[in-house]
C-alpha cells in the first residue's frame, strides 16, 4: 500500500455512449510542448500521452500498460514522470488505484503538464514534485455522453458521482478543505508549483526537473508537436476527438513513429503541411 496510505478511489462504471476528451484549452497549451525524451531506467514509468487508449495513434496511458509496468518493477521504488493533458477519468482513476497500491515508494514528478485526469493519477504519489514552469489543473468531470433529455439527465447524475470521487481524492491527498477543492474544481483551476504546493497538491518545488524542450533536428519531435497543434485546433473549434481523428487520418496525419492508423496509406503519407494550414485558415474564418 501507499506509505501515506491513501484511500483508494471509488470506481464506477463507465456510462453507455460516453465518450472522454481532455479540456481543449488545456490541450492546446500540453500540443505546445516537445515531447520529453526517453528513460531507461528500469523503475520509471513515463506519462507523457493522453490518459487512456488513443486508438488512432496506438498510444495512450492505460491502466493495463501501467500494471504491467508496476508487475516487472516489482517490489521496488518507482518514480513516475507524467506531462499529460489528461484525459479519460475511468482510466486515470483506475491508475491511481494500482500505484495506490504499490508496496515501495512512489515519486511523482510532473515535467510539464499534470492536468485533469492526470492530475488524479498525480494524486497516488508519495512524494509529488514539480519543475519550474510546470502545471498542474483540476476540474470537474469531463466527457461528452450521446443520447436524448433522458439519457442527459441520467449522464448529470452520474457526473455529480465522479465529481465527488474526484474531490475526495484531492481532499485526502492535499488536506485542504472539501469547499474549497470543490471551487478549484468549478473554476477549473491551473496551478503552478509554487501554488499548487500551498495547496497540498504537490509537496516539492524541484527546479532540477527541467521541462522538455524541442530538438530542432528531431523530425518525429516536429512531426508529433504539428500533429498534437492541429488536434488542439480542432478540438477548440469543437470537432470530438472521434471525428478530430477521423479529419487527421483523412489529411494523412501521422502522429508518431509507432502511429497505429486503421488506414495504413493514412499512417504512410506522414505530415500534409499544406493541408494543415488550408484546415488551420478555415477554422479561423
Amino acid at each position: 500500500m501507499s506509505l501515506r496510505k491513501l484511500p483508494e478511489a471509488k470506481t464506477f462504471q463507465r456510462p453507455q455512449n460516453f465518450q472522454w476528451d481532455a479540456p481543449s484549452d488545456v490541450l492546446a497549451k500540453w500540443a505546445e510542448t516537445p515531447r520529453a525524451a526517453a528513460e531507461n531506467d528500469d523503475t520509471t514509468i513515463t506519462m507523457f500521452e493522453v490518459i487512456g487508449e488513443d486508438w488512432w495513434t496506438g498510444g495512450g496511458v492505460t491502466a493495463k500498460r501501467i500494471s504491467a509496468a508496476l508487475r516487472s518493477i516489482g517490489n521496488r521504488d518507482v518514480t513516475v514522470k507524467i506531462n499529460s493533458p489528461g484525459g479519460d477519468m475511468f482510466e486515470g482513476i483506475a491508475i491511481y488505484n494500482l500505484l495506490r497500491g504499490h508496496p515501495a515508494r512512489v515519486t511523482v514528478e510532473v515535467m510539464g503538464w499534470a492536468a485533469s485526469a492526470a492530475s488524479i493519477i498525480a494524486m497516488a504519489g508519495d512524494e509529488i514534485r514539480m519543475g519550474l514552469g510546470t502545471f498542474m489543473m483540476v476540474h470537474n468531470a469531463w466527457g461528452v455522453v450521446i443520447g436524448n433529455r433522458h439519457d442527459m439527465r441520467d449522464a448529470a447524475d452520474l457526473f455529480d458521482g465522479f465529481d465527488a470521487a474526484i474531490a475526495d481524492i484531492y481532499e485526502a491527498r492535499s488536506g485542504t478543505k472539501r469547499a474549497e477543492i470543490e471551487k478549484l474544481m468549478d473554476a477549473e483551476t491551473f496551478m503552478g508549483p509554487t501554488e499548487a504546493v500551498s495547496k497540498g497538491f504537490a509537496d516539492v518545488v524541484d527546479d532540477g526537473i527541467e521541462s522538455p524542450s524541442a530538438d530542432p533536428e528531431n523530425t518525429a519531435d516536429r512531426a508529433l508537436m504539428a500533429r498534437r497543434q492541429t488536434e488542439a485546433a480542432l478540438a477548440r473549434a469543437g470537432f470530438p476527438r472521434d471525428k478530430r481523428s477521423e479529419l487527421l487520418m483523412e489529411m494523412g496525419v501521422s502522429a508518431a513513429p509507432r502511429d497505429a492508423s486503421r488506414n495504413p496509406a493514412a499512417r504512410d503519407a506522414g505530415i500534409d503541411v499544406t493541408a494543415i494550414r488550408q484546415l488551420i485558415n478555415s477554422m479561423k474564418g
